[in-house]
């Protein structure tokens, strides 16, 4: 495992690019197995865990060609459907969270779908109810072995039937799985409930322009008109709206001037204004973000009554949960308090002791809510040594780490790699003092 040694309290400054997106990229390439035609995508992320999902349909039989950095063809035109029951597969498909959504193409198309229990971050509870019920909704078999959590569904002889469905959660990947399960299933499929994150929404356009018939894009519900089969596609990835916001977060705590390009702002939602009730200012430039140098420090603004402000996510379109450990150590050098409520996943802020050692203020008032009691920005975080729990704790230690007076060390960086693109490079290229040691 590599750590990173980092130089604390340098002040940034320059552009920089966010990559693409990491959960778009994990649907958007499990969707190629639909099709036996050539499928290009580009803008994909070179990280750990897309990599991984790469290498796992490359063994199912899936040709690959790279174009260029970030961009590859894919041919899924001789497929390999045992080598799911296979013991490599058992191991490969259970190391990455995004793997469980070869399942829905893989019954759509051929009949059956195994997977492993999936892995990922271990953020509390992650339920698989929603893809599988959505499964047997659509006429599918379910079977669970317990000794190995192996999870398989199969279509009957007939084949997938369309059907009326109400999600009992918003489930991104849920509503990704289903709905590529159903683009080929025959008569229509309703998905009420759905899932509408922009990431989603580019799944279904991509289906669509390959010849699936999908209405209601962008709202949570669904219509899908099944199809005799799909055709290939180009596609381009969104950037990566948790990098994005990670990028303004930084700039802030390290009052640096930094212009983040090419952000897709309309597909960003509550990202900008949620960083503005922290204090935080940033200017809309055509397609770029420009935060200035924060030289007085950030001041949270409180409710209209005076309360206290409270950040929470939500299924889109509210705040992503995947930004709240960045806002959370944002906010520790604001001048004012912040109460963040973490509604989804019950483990997410167990990293706050880590913060709590660097000098940050926060109390923990259970595993969903944590209290931080703002700065007057000029008692700044004090360097120390600490591990990368998950992938957004880890970006989050990172960008405390940075604005630290002293050398900070983070161990299991893996765990960022998962996440972020080559992201030391990328942050020596605008003045960070970060190094990499293997």
């Amino acid at each position: 495992m590599g750590i990173f040694k980092i130089e604390g309290g340098i002040r940034l400054k320059g552009e920089i690019t966010p990559q693409g997106a990491k959960n778009e990229a994990l649907q958007i390439l499990c969707a190629v197995l639909l099709t036996s035609e050539k499928v290009t995508i580009n803008n994909i992320p070179d990280i750990i865990d897309i990599n991984k999902l790469i290498t796992l349909l490359g063994n199912l039989g899936v040709k690959i060609e790279r174009k260029a950095p970030g961009s590859i063809t894919f041919q899924a035109d001789e497929v390999n459907v045992d080598y799911l029951e296979t013991e490599a597969f058992k191991k490969e498909g259970g190391a990455l969270r995004g793997s469980i959504m070869i399942v829905g193409p893989l019954l759509a198309r051929f009949g059956k779908g195994y997977i492993p229990k999936p892995g990922g971050d271990k953020i509390g509870r992650r339920r698989l109810d929603t893809h599988f019920e959505g499964f047997i909704n659509l006429g599918a078999k379910f079977r669970y072995n317990r000794e190995d959590h192996f999870y398989g569904v199969e279509s009957p002889e007939e084949g997938l039937k369309g059907t009326d469905m109400l999600l009992d959660e918003a489930s991104v990947t849920g509503t990704a799985n289903i709905v590529m399960a159903a683009v080929l299933a025959k008569g229509t499929t309703t998905v009420y409930n759905a899932a509408c994150e922009p990431y989603l929404q580019q799944l279904c356009k991509m289906l669509n322009s390959m010849g699936a018939k999908i209405t209601g894009v962008g709202s949570n519900l669904l219509t899908i008109e099944g199809v005799e089969s799909l055709g290939g596609c180009e596609h381009r990835i969104l950037p990566d709206m948790i990098e994005i916001g990670s990028w303004i977060g930084l700039a802030a705590m390290t009052r640096s001037e930094i212009t983040i390009k090419n952000v897709s702002w309309d597909n960003l939602g509550l990202i900008p204004n949620t960083f503005r009730k922290l204090g935080i200012t940033l200017e809309r430039r055509g397609d770029d973000i420009y935060i200035p140098t924060h030289e007085n420090g950030y001041e949270v603004k409180t409710d209209i009554d005076g309360s206290i402000l409270t950040i929470a996510d939500a299924p889109w379109p509210g705040f992503t949960p995947d930004l709240l450990s960045i806002v959370l150590v944002v906010a520790t050098q604001a001048k004012g308090d912040v109460l963040i409520h973490q509604k989804m996943f019950e483990s997410r802020l167990f990293f706050v002791d880590k913060l709590i050692d660097m000098g940050a203020k926060i109390m923990l008032c259970d595993p969903h809510r944590a209290v931080v009691i703002g700065h007057d920005f000029k008692s700044t975080l004090k360097a120390t040594t600490m591990s990368s729990p998950d992938i957004r704790a880890g970006i989050s230690l990172l960008i405390a780490a940075l604005s630290a007076k002293g050398t900070s060390t983070i161990q299991n960086i893996e765990q960022i790699d998962r996440g972020y693109e080559r992201i030391d490079e990328r942050l020596r290229a605008i003045g960070a003092k970060i190094v990499r040691v293997e």
